[in-house]
C-alpha cells in the first residue's frame, strides 16, 4: 500500500538555527530527504546569532515521524529544542467538558437553580415522572458506554485507554448532532455487571450508545438492555456501521445499474458489524448473502460455530461451503469487516462484472484499492484518505437526534433502514459517481435528513413519546 500523509501524524519541531545563509535550507532538505512534508513555518524569536522557529511537518506514521526528527537532529548548526505531537496536544485535558445552560451570577439565580427553588422542580418530577424530559438534561443526553475490550483496531486495551475514543465520540455527537454525550468507561468485562451498571445510570440519559465491546458479549448486552430500558440502546459498532454500509451499497448499485434483490453479497468478518450489516441488508431487500470468517464460509454444516454464527448460518443459508475467495466467484458485492488478507486480488478478479468492493478493515483494508484498480467498478474503505469512506459519524448523530426529538423508547430495524435510505439520498443522481457514493462527514445536510427519516418509523414502532416538530 502506498503511503499517505496525515495530520494525525503531524509534528511541530521547535528548532534553533544558526543565523547563517542556508541554515533553514539545510533543515528543509533534511526533512524532504526523510520523506517529510513541510506544513507550516513560524518565527518564534530572534536571538544573537540564532533564530528560533516552529516547523510543522506531516508524516505517514509514527515510525516515519521519529525518522524525520532524527534527520533534523543530525543537521549541523541546528538544535531541536522540543518536539510536539499535534495529535497529543489536541488531547491535552480531554476533548469535551460540561458547560452551564443557565447563569448563576446573583442570589436569585442561585435560589432558582439550586436550593430552595430546585425542590419544587424535584417534586414536580416525582409527581409526574414524564416531566423529567422537559425539566432536565435527559431530553438531549446520551451515555457512550464501553468496557475497552474492542477499541478500534487496538483490541482489549482497557477502560482508561478507551477514554480518548469515547471522548471523540462525545465530541462528534455534539458537533454534528447537537447531542450532549458523555463517556462512561467501565472497569469490568462481566456481562451481568455491565448490564446492571447501565440500567442503574439510565434514568439520567435519553439514550445509550454502546461502543467497542467485544463480540459475542456485545450482542447479549445490547439485547438485555433493550429489553429492560425504555430509552434507545444502540451498539454503534453494529448498527451505525450497518446504516452507512446500506447507504453506500444503495448508491453503489445505482452507479452500476443493479437491483438490490438481484445481487449476491459476500461478507467477511462475522462479528458485531458483520452480523448487523447482513441483517440490515436483508431488511432492505437483499436475498443472497454469504458470510465467511477466518475458517471459511459460515454454513450450517460447520461444527465449530458459536450460537451467533449458527444463527447467522441458518438465516443466510449460503449455497457456498468453501473459502471466502471461492464464495466471491460471480458475486456482485464484497463487504469486508475483517482483517487484511481476508480475500485475495484473485478472489476480487473472479467477481461479476461491475463489482462493488467495500474493504473496510482499518487501518489496513482487506485488499488495497491500488491492488484492485480496474477490477471493481466501485471501491470503498474505512479510511479518510481514500474516496468513499464508510464512517459511522454519518449515522449515529442523526439517528440519535431523530430518536431524541420524538423521545423514542427504542431504535428499530425500520428506523435503521430509513436512516440508510436518507443518507444515500443526500447525494443527488447528478452527483453520483464511482468515487462519490457516500456524503462527506462535513455535509451539514446529513444529520437533518437522517433525523427526519427516523422519526416516522419511531412514531410507528419505536415507542415515540411525541411527534417530531418542524425541522
Amino acid at each position: 500500500m502506498s503511503s499517505h500523509y496525515s495530520a494525525s501524524f503531524s509534528l511541530t519541531l521547535r528548532v534553533r538555527l544558526v543565523d547563517a545563509p542556508g541554515s533553514f535550507a539545510d533543515l528543509a532538505r533534511a526533512i524532504a530527504d526523510a520523506g517529510g512534508l513541510l506544513d507550516a513555518i513560524d518565527l518564534v524569536r530572534v536571538e544573537p546569532g540564532a533564530k528560533i522557529r516552529d516547523v510543522s511537518v506531516l508524516a505517514t506514521d509514527a515510525a516515519h515521524a521519529d525518522a524525520i526528527v532524527a534527520a533534523c537532529r543530525a543537521v549541523p548548526g541546528i538544535e531541536v529544542e522540543h518536539v510536539s505531537d499535534r495529535t497529543f496536544l489536541l488531547h491535552l485535558g480531554g476533548k469535551v467538558h460540561m458547560d452551564a445552560n443557565a447563569p448563576v451570577k446573583t442570589r436569585d439565580d442561585l435560589s432558582m437553580a439550586y436550593t430552595p427553588g430546585v425542590a419544587r422542580v424535584c417534586r414536580a418530577i416525582a409527581d409526574d415522572p414524564d416531566t423529567v424530559w422537559n425539566l432536565t438534561i435527559k431530553r438531549n443526553t446520551v451515555a457512550v458506554v464501553t468496557d475497552g475490550s474492542a477499541v478500534l483496531g487496538l483490541g482489549d486495551i482497557g477502560p482508561e485507554a478507551a477514554m480518548p475514543v469515547m471522548e471523540g465520540k462525545a465530541l462528534l455527537f455534539k458537533e454534528f448532532g447537537g447531542v450532549d454525550a458523555w463517556p462512561i468507561c467501565l472497569a469490568t468485562k462481566d456481562t451481568d455487571a455491565i448490564v446492571a451498571t447501565v440500567e442503574a445510570i439510565a434514568p439520567g440519559f435519553g439514550g445509550i450508545n454502546l461502543e467497542d465491546i467485544s463480540a459475542p458479549r456485545c450482542f447479549e448486552i445490547e439485547d438485555r438492555l433493550r429489553e429492560r430500558l425504555d430509552i434507545p440502546v444502540f451498539h454503534d459498532d453494529q448498527h451505525g456501521t450497518a446504516v452507512v454500509v446500506l447507504a453506500a451499497f444503495l448508491n453503489a448499485l445505482r452507479v452500476v445499474g443493479k437491483r438490490v434483490e438481484d445481487v449476491k453479497v459476500v461478507v467477511t468478518g462475522i462479528g458485531a458489524a458483520g452480523v448487523a450489516v447482513t441483517k440490515t441488508l436483508q431488511a432492505a431487500g437483499v436475498r443472497r448473502v454469504v458470510g465467511a470468517d477466518s475458517k471459511g464460509v459460515v454454513h450450517p454444516g460447520r461444527g465449530d460455530l458459536n450460537a451467533v454464527k449458527r444463527r447467522y448460518a441458518e438465516e443466510t443459508a449460503p449455497e457456498d461451503c468453501g473459502s471466502a475467495d471461492e464464495a466471491l466467484a460471480g458475486a456482485d458485492v464484497y463487504i469486508g469487516l475483517s482483517q487484511p488478507g481476508a480475500v485475495s486480488v484473485d478472489g476480487i478478479r473472479s467477481m461479476a462484472a461491475d463489482a462493488i468492493v467495500f474493504a473496510m478493515a482499518n487501518p489496513t483494508p482487506e485488499v488495497s484499492p491500488e491492488e484492485i484498480a480496474g477490477l471493481a467498478a466501485v471501491v470503498a474503505t474505512g479510511r479518510s484518505d481514500y474516496p468513499n469512506q464508510i464512517n459511522n459519524v454519518l449515522a449515529f448523530p442523526g439517528i440519535f437526534r431523530g430518536a431524541l426529538d420524538v423521545r423514542a423508547s427504542a431504535i428499530t430495524e425500520a428506523m435503521e433502514v430509513a436512516a440508510g435510505h436518507a443518507l444515500a439520498g443526500t447525494i443527488g443522481a447528478n452527483e453520483l459517481s464511482p468515487d462519490y457514493i457516500v456524503p462527506s462527514v462535513f455535509n451539514r445536510d446529513v444529520v437533518p435528513s437522517v433525523a427526519g427519516a427516523v422519526a416516522p418509523p419511531a412514531e410507528v414502532g419505536g415507542g415515540a413519546r411525541r411527534a417530531r416538530g418542524p425541522a
